[in-house]
């Protein structure tokens, strides 16, 4: 069983593939924000690496298969689809593991800290969505309205 995504290098891997060590660790950070089947984990986890990684559903499956089995996870069914959520202990865990994009730890987010990195993935996805299928001109405008934000938040920092 790989545990590693077909995707560009992330994580100091060798030949581009995640550390073998740091797969379950992820998992279980990604299920931190929240109940998801395989394939919103794998989205989740392609996101949370800024899109240079997205684990293969051969790596998260049976991942979680061994998270259920060994009382970390739970499972239901939702829309006909097996919906994954943590445990207490699996919560627990997660929290002490966290990890970030490089496998280094960081400090448990305050929940303004989670809000902000939500609405940056959701930014990120309305993006994606515009330049694949909005007209030049949406394009333009999308890119004006990126940058303004984007010199906003650093007008923010300059008044910290």
């Amino acid at each position: 069983m790989g545990l590693h995504g077909g995707r560009r290098g992330f994580g100091g891997g060798e030949g581009g593939r995640m550390r073998r060590g740091m797969v379950p660790d992820l998992v279980l950070t990604a299920l931190l924000d929240g109940p998801a089947h395989g394939y919103e984990l794998m989205d989740r986890l392609e996101r949370f690496s800024g899109g240079s990684w997205r684990p293969s559903p051969g790596s998260i499956y049976p991942l979680l298969q061994m998270f259920q089995d060994t009382g970390l996870v739970s499972s239901s069914e939702t829309d006909g689809r097996k919906v994954f959520d943590l445990t207490g202990e699996g919560r627990e865990r997660a929290a002490e593991r966290r990890v970030d994009a490089f496998g280094a730890g960081f400090p448990s987010d305050p929940q303004e800290h989670s809000q902000l990195r939500t609405e940056m993935h959701q930014l990120r996805a309305a993006a994606q969505q515009v330049s694949a299928i909005a007209s030049p001109e949406a394009v333009d405008q999308a890119v004006a309205i990126v940058k303004n934000a984007r010199q906003a938040l650093y007008r923010l920092l300059a008044e910290q």
